[in-house]
């Protein structure tokens, strides 16, 4: 952990929210990647929400991919708006997003897919509605033909997918058992830079 891990005992912040987010995420190259909540706008202006893994991160922003013919991904494509949050229950820590869903840059999607265990890899390819309504007999026997058949591997279908969040505000949340919780606020300034401040939790 860095210097920045426990924010609930500082009181210099960096001007950098990516420094936070480093200190308290995981490394992009470690397999056990945290689950968010992704909230987007439908096209009656309602709230919608499911989980999903968080990718990666990097200074431009946190990613996450799935199906592009997915409700999500038809529901950003309308309104680009979107909420993160991402609880981090063992360590007393909560990260939640405010920002706008954007194309990764190029290459990043095939990167990201080959990163995927095997699981999540297949998962992309035969997560569908069809695939969904048949009888649990033919599902399993389904999934069985399909490893059997790719048994050397599979690229990235035509439907995978990816998104990059470019946080206009991520706000910090550390509770303590010993003192009352609080939250530090970053929001995204017309220069680019950061005005932070600090919050009741």
């Amino acid at each position: 952990m860095t210097g920045w891990f426990d924010l609930a005992e500082r009181d210099d912040w960096p001007t950098d929210p990516f420094e936070l987010l480093t200190a308290w995420l995981p490394a992009n190259d470690d397999p056990a990647r945290p689950i968010m909540t992704v909230i987007t706008v439908d096209e009656t202006g309602a709230p919608d929400g499911r989980t999903q893994l968080l990718t990666e991160f990097d200074a431009g922003g946190l990613y996450f991919h799935a199906d592009a013919n997915s409700r999500k991904f038809a529901q950003l494509e309308n309104d680009p708006r979107v909420a993160l949050v991402i609880a981090l229950l063992d360590d007393k820590h909560q990260i939640t997003v405010q920002g706008v869903a954007e194309t990764p840059p190029p290459g990043e999607e095939d990167a990201a897919y080959r990163r995927r265990n095997v699981y999540l890899q297949q998962l992309a390819w035969q997560n569908t509605h069809e695939f969904a309504r048949r009888p649990l007999p033919e599902r399993v026997a389904a999934w069985a033909a399909f490893q059997e058949e790719h048994a050397d591997g599979f690229e990235p279908p035509v439907s995978w997918a990816g998104k990059r969040v470019r946080p206009t505000r991520l706000t910090f949340w550390a509770g303590r058992d010993d003192t009352a919780s609080r939250r530090v606020e970053y929001r995204r300034q017309p220069d680019e830079s950061w005005a932070v401040e600090v919050r009741a939790g």
